[in-house]
C-alpha cells in the first residue's frame, strides 16, 4: 500500500490531513529556507517563490525515506508565506516582529499563498513530479493594541507563517476570507487532490477502513 508522506513539522497541516482521513508519516525536511530564498533572484515571482521552497522540502524529505517507505510512497512539502505590501512574510520568528506585523496589517487584505509539491516515489526512485500555489485572500480586522499585545503574548503568532492562524486564537482577528480555507493552515486539499489524481491516485486510498 502507498504510504502517504508529510514533508513538514507544521501541525495544523499534519491537522487538517487527519480531519480529512488521511494519517501521514511526518518527516521534516533540512532546507534552510532564508538560504534558498536569499540565492533566487530578487524578481521571482512570489507564488514561484514558495513554490521552490516546497519542492527543495520534498526533495530533501524523499533523500531521507528509508527503503521500506520509499519503495511505494508519495511525499508531499508544503511552504506558506504571506504576501503584502509587495513583500513575501513568513514566520516572524520573535515577539517583537509578530507585534510589528500585526500593527502593519491590521485592516488590511492580504494573500495567504501555499506551495504545494507532490513526489511519488517507486522502488526508490522519483516516477513522479507536480507542484501547485494556492492563493487565499485574508482581511485582517482591527484588534485594539492591547488585543495584540494579548495574542502576541500567547506565542502563537511569532511561529506561523503571516503571524496568523484562523484555526487558532488568530481567527479573532480575521473578517474574512476569499478562497480554500485549509490553504490558510497551510496545505491545500483540493490542490493535493489535482496532484494526487496527475499521479493515479486518489487520496479515498488512504482512508482507514
Amino acid at each position: 500500500m502507498t504510504q502517504f508522506v508529510l514533508g513538514s513539522a507544521s501541525a495544523g497541516r499534519l491537522r487538517v490531513l487527519r480531519q480529512a482521513g488521511i494519517d501521514p508519516l511526518v518527516v521534516v525536511s533540512d532546507v534552510d529556507e532564508d538560504a534558498l530564498i536569499a540565492s533566487l533572484d530578487p524578481e521571482t515571482p512570489p507564488e514561484a517563490v514558495v513554490l521552490k521552497l516546497a519542492n527543495a522540502k520534498a526533495v530533501d524529505v524523499a533523500a531521507q525515506l528509508p527503503d521500506d517507505v520509499a519503495v511505494d510512497c508519495v511525499v508531499l512539502g508544503c511552504d506558506s508565506m504571506l504576501y503584502r505590501d509587495g513583500k513575501l512574510w513568513g514566520k516572524p520568528g520573535s515577539a517583537s516582529a509578530a507585534h510589528a506585523q500585526w500593527l502593519a496589517m491590521a485592516g488590511s487584505t492580504a494573500h495567504l499563498l501555499t506551495g504545494h509539491a507532490l513526489l511519488a516515489i517507486s522502488k526508490g526512485v522519483i516516477v513522479h513530479a507536480d507542484g501547485l500555489t494556492d492563493s487565499t485572500n485574508v482581511r485582517f480586522g482591527t484588534p485594539s493594541e492591547s488585543e495584540i499585545g494579548a495574542y502576541v503574548a500567547s506565542g502563537e503568532p511569532a511561529n506561523v507563517a503571516g503571524a496568523f492562524t484562523i484555526d487558532g486564537l488568530g481567527g479573532w482577528f480575521v473578517d474574512w476570507i476569499e478562497g480554500n480555507p485549509s490553504n490558510v493552515v497551510g496545505l491545500s486539499l483540493p490542490h493535493v487532490h489535482r496532484m494526487l489524481a496527475s499521479a493515479g491516485i486518489s487520496p479515498v486510498s488512504f482512508w482507514k477502513h
